[in-house]
């Protein structure tokens, strides 16, 4: 379920960064309200993914959604540049996050295996 909360997390903070697009600098009060509110939601699903995920597998992960999402939303909302090398360091990005993911699954079974192998030699 942590790794579903920090998607949600990951998911919401692009929906706070395309927002402050649109609350241009904070002036216009219905964008600025609707941001905040996402980023809050953002935080509040981080905190609960963190419960269970290691601080820096979390950050990083939650960052990296967030940044390759607002990346390609900003070459569709906003006709940000597609060019080939920016395409190829988002695609380092998402590869980071994967190896963050799958890092994070074996260093757990790991962990798993080793403390029931403690409490089986008790």
């Amino acid at each position: 379920m942590a790794w579903g909360y920090l998607l949600i997390a990951g998911l919401l903070e692009i929906g706070w960064a395309v927002g402050l697009k649109y609350t241009d600098g904070f002036s216009r009060p219905v964008p600025t309200v609707i941001t905040i509110v996402i980023m809050i939601a953002s935080f509040f699903t981080l905190s609960l993914a963190l419960r269970e995920i290691p601080l820096g597998t979390g950050y990083a992960v939650w960052t990296g959604i967030g940044a390759v999402g607002t990346a390609i939303a900003g070459m569709i909302l906003f006709g940000e540049s597609k060019d080939a090398i920016r395409l190829a360091c988002i695609a380092v990005i998402v590869a980071g996050i994967v190896g963050l993911k799958l890092a994070s699954s074996s260093g757990a079974s790991i962990e798993a295996s080793e403390t029931l192998n403690a409490s089986s030699e008790s």
